[in-house]
């Protein structure tokens, strides 16, 4: 009766405490290269754009993403007693544990690089330190399932001298906003991988995005809207449209997958030999029903392939300092449309129609 009523607002996050507070390095490098006044008007990290191959400004923002990341391993280490190396690339998935945010997707994708490196010790490889942070549902049963087999990955990869060095896998427990700001700026790489169509319009992609990190992701949620404003060459993006998944059911089959495809197989039975819980056998059984008996919902091993693809293309760009600086800058001058002023702003004038109080 009233379509007018309904309408879209792009969710934003609030740039003083997710960049000038949480990431004073780069905030400061920043204001040294365009002023102050982004961090009222965010939409002035546009001017980023025309300094993006700016030799000074990729010095400073590597450097300020390094202390970010050594201050990250220092807190972790004195907090938990993990060790991780700064040097290595930080690879973040932090959300909510749920299939269709698919935790699991990335963890296939790590097997399939575990195995790689088992199999071949001396090939190249960028160093990674994966990780997930995030809660589970009470009662979601397979989610915890997804967190303790998380676990489990990480100990056997600690267990391997093979890897040993250049893989690294943590779960950090007990995710909450205090983390966040410590991780997020310490991050280079985000994982924002839903099955195309069920995302409505998360926001730690944006997070990570004005904190420059790259972000390897699905065309789902508002991870759409910052590819249009970054351009989808200076992002990752990968696997099925979210028309491919919604016409799915005539067609997909996973276990065509395992059948065709040697990595995914290999990285499937892995798990499903008990592998990763040797002293519990079968307490992965109820993945193997997810992913092959009962169809696998959120087309996991439609997308493995194509997500692995994409992190190779990753590593490769990370060798080359100068054009990584370049993609982070960008995405970084690109975030400002997600700042909550933005959000707060259309409320205020196509919802509320509230007008601004005057101030003396």
């Amino acid at each position: 009766m009233f379509p007018e009523r309904f309408n879209n607002k792009t969710n934003g996050v609030t740039p003083r405490r997710w960049l000038l507070e949480a990431n004073p390095g780069l905030a400061s490098a920043i204001t040294e290269a365009i002023g102050d006044h982004w961090i009222t008007d965010l939409s002035q990290l546009s001017r980023l754009k025309l300094l993006a191959d700016d030799s000074g400004l990729h010095d400073a923002f590597h450097a300020s993403k390094r202390d970010a990341k050594v201050r990250f391993a220092n807190w972790l280490k004195a907090t938990s007693s993990q060790v991780v190396d700064p040097d290595s690339v930080f690879d973040c998935q932090v959300k909510r544990i749920h299939e269709y945010k698919r935790q699991l997707l990335n963890a296939l994708r790590i097997i399939v690089c575990y195995d790689r490196l088992r199999q071949n010790p001396h090939m190249e490889f960028v160093p990674r330190t994966f990780f997930f942070a995030g809660k589970a549902a009470p009662a979601y049963k397979l989610a915890k399932l997804i967190i303790k087999f998380i676990n489990n990955l990480a100990g056997t990869i600690d267990g391997d001298p093979v890897v040993r060095g250049r893989m690294k896998v943590v779960f950090l427990p007990e995710y909450n906003v205090t983390l966040a700001e410590r991780l997020i700026p310490a991050s280079d790489v985000s994982n924002q991988i839903s099955t195309a169509g069920y995302e409505a319009s998360g926001t730690s992609n944006m997070k990570f995005m004005m904190n420059g990190a790259l972000t390897v992701g699905t065309r789902d949620g508002a991870t759409i809207e910052m590819a249009e404003e970054a351009g989808e060459e200076n992002m990752f993006l990968f696997g099925l449209t979210v028309e491919q998944v919604q016409n799915s059911q005539g067609w997909y089959d996973p276990h065509w997958h395992y059948e065709h495809e040697p990595e995914t197989r290999a990285a499937l039975d892995l798990i499903f030999s008990d592998y990763f819980s040797r002293n519990e056998p079968s307490a992965f059984a109820p993945i193997r029903d997810t992913l092959l008996t009962n169809g696998d919902r959120y087309m996991h091993l439609a997308d493995l392939t194509s997500y692995v693809q994409a992190q190779e293309k990753l590593g490769d760009l990370y060798t080359r300092r100068g054009e990584w600086a370049r993609k982070a800058i960008l995405n970084v001058a690109s975030s400002g449309k997600f700042s909550s002023d933005r959000t707060i702003h259309e409320y205020a004038t196509q919802i509320w129609k509230a007008e601004p109080c005057p101030i003396p």
